[in-house]
């Protein structure tokens, strides 16, 4: 009956559950510009945000030092963070409604795992396109990323005609044992390059620049776009295809737009960040629980809320155990992991 009310409460004032994340993902940016080995008070960074971006205000009383460490250091690696979150829990959400399972992310049904081979051909062979230029990672991650998901896809079908979800779910994870075992391979086979594979792989936004931040943004930019616009369709999912085609629903064609805006942002975030598992699971989750289950309402949220999350997680990765860091995915593992167990030990007793 508490829940019930607290629903109820929600649905009635509509704008709380945004004011609420809004405040969140300020305070986490805030936060993580901050706070490092030389501390950053909050006002500091507004001043030169807002100088900076707005060119309002000054700077002059403000050490330029510090001015270089916002710009140039922690603040594109905090909003990369938040990106990478942002993408991987919006497409968590998107998975886990089509699918109508809490277990689905693309960390379980294998599009990580192809977006990293993908990633990995990249770097393993120095591949280099003259015509797309620095856009070669993340269009390999996301060709890759979406080539693992349909095979996910026909091999389930192949085992079972009516795809269930349990069905998908543990082919999804066989097929990342597979891939990551060609991972393995390759790096068992690279010289020079391992150090830098294993660290890409292990997850971080650590030195990345605002270079890394123009890579990702265009294909964020369509990815975000394309699922926010599919909301009431995937409520209409939850209700099983019939039933979607009944209310009106192309499901062919929601189906592939949700599929594959999901498999590029899943993608294009491995390929900036490296693998970092668990936010499309733990994020749609909680953001669920706390919010309702409206994807109108589920996505913008998951949004925000992966991207804070994803930057308090950084922060944590590079704080811990200063002067050393971390790697991103390594906290995202010891946070996810433990939430993977809950829900799925609560879906079988459900």
């Amino acid at each position: 009956m508490q829940k019930l009310s607290i629903l109820t409460f929600i649905n009635k004032n509509r704008s709380l559950p945004y004011i609420i994340t809004v405040c969140f993902v300020i305070f986490s940016i805030l936060l993580g510009v901050s706070i490092g080995t030389l501390s950053i008070p909050f006002s500091t960074i507004l001043n030169v945000i807002f100088y900076s971006v707005f060119h309002l205000g000054s700077i002059e009383t403000i050490d330029t030092t510090v001015v270089n460490i916002i710009m140039a250091i922690r603040l594109p690696r905090v909003i990369l963070a938040f990106i990478v979150g942002s993408s991987l829990a919006i497409a968590g959400a998107a998975f886990q409604g089509l699918l109508k399972n809490p277990l689905a992310d693309p960390y379980t049904l294998g599009v990580s795992s192809g977006a990293s081979v993908g990633a990995v051909i990249v770097l393993f062979f120095a591949i280099h396109i003259p015509f797309i230029g620095k856009f070669t990672l993340p269009i390999f991650s996301i060709s890759f990323a979406f080539l693992s998901l349909i095979l996910v896809l026909v091999f389930a079908r192949a085992v079972e005609k009516s795809m269930s979800v349990e069905t998908i779910i543990l082919t999804g994870i066989i097929f990342s044992s597979f891939l990551g075992s060609i991972i393995s391979l390759m790096i068992a086979l690279t010289g020079e390059e391992l150090r830098q594979i294993i660290n890409w792989l292990l997850g971080s936004v650590a030195m990345r620049g605002w270079d890394y931040i123009k890579i990702i943004l265009p294909f964020y930019m369509v990815g975000i776009l394309l699922l926010l616009g599919n909301g009431r369709e995937l409520n209409a999912f939850s209700f099983g295809e019939e039933s979607a085609k009944v209310l009106g629903v192309n499901v062919a064609k929601r189906k592939m737009t949700i599929l594959a805006a999901s498999s590029l942002l899943t993608g294009a975030a491995v390929a900036v960040s490296g693998t970092i598992g668990f936010v499309g699971l733990v994020i749609p989750h909680i953001t669920r629980l706390l919010w309702g289950a409206n994807h109108v309402r589920l996505l913008p949220l998951s949004m925000l809320n992966g991207g804070a999350f994803l930057v308090i997680a950084d922060l944590i990765a590079r704080t811990i155990i200063t002067p050393r860091e971390l790697p991103i995915g390594v906290i995202t593992a010891l946070i996810g992991a433990p939430v993977f167990a809950y829900i799925f030990i609560s879906n079988r007793r459900g």
